[in-house]
């Protein structure tokens, strides 16, 4: 698959009125979808390759979640949960020897970059949609998350 192709597309959802786009050509399945509200901002998507697709994640997708879930019940009242937008791996920092982006009691700003979630050798930088102090981290670094899943609980301001 093309990462041009793949980027072009994503560009397309961004800037038409469409909210979701899904190819199947040959092997492959892209599948971008904007997420949130209607206000302008990043588009977040997934891409997925179709060998990939069904049977190992649907189990995690189940599992994975179980714990912070619990959490965000507690806490659900006042704190903004940070989810990812995709299937990847998690990471809090941008490269291995450098600071993490953000620390439990740090104060960001809507727009900060709160971690990068690999997916398919592609960096996506995960940005903060409330300004607010970072409570929870709920993830290890390198540690693989599903889509949907809570990375972060920000109290809002």
């Amino acid at each position: 698959m093309d990462i041009n192709l793949i980027r072009r597309l994503v560009k397309l959802v961004e800037t038409s009125g469409i909210s979701e786009l899904e190819i199947d050509e040959n092997d492959s399945r892209i599948y971008i979808s904007k997420y949130g509200s209607a206000a302008p901002g990043p588009v977040n998507y997934t891409v997925a390759q179709m060998p990939q697709a069904a049977p190992a994640p649907a189990p995690q997708a189940a599992a994975a979640p179980a714990a912070p879930a619990a959490t965000v019940v507690e806490h659900a009242e006042k704190l903004h949960e940070i989810k990812s937008p995709i299937v990847g791996t998690f990471y809090r920092s941008p490269a291995p020897d450098a600071d993490s982006y953000v620390k439990v009691g740090d104060r960001v700003e809507q727009g900060s970059v709160l971690c990068i979630v690999e997916a398919m050798k592609l960096m996506n930088e995960i940005e903060c949609d409330i300004s607010g102090t970072v409570e929870k981290i709920l993830v290890d670094n390198g540690k693989p998350v599903e889509y949907g899943q809570v990375l972060f609980l920000v109290k809002p301001d």
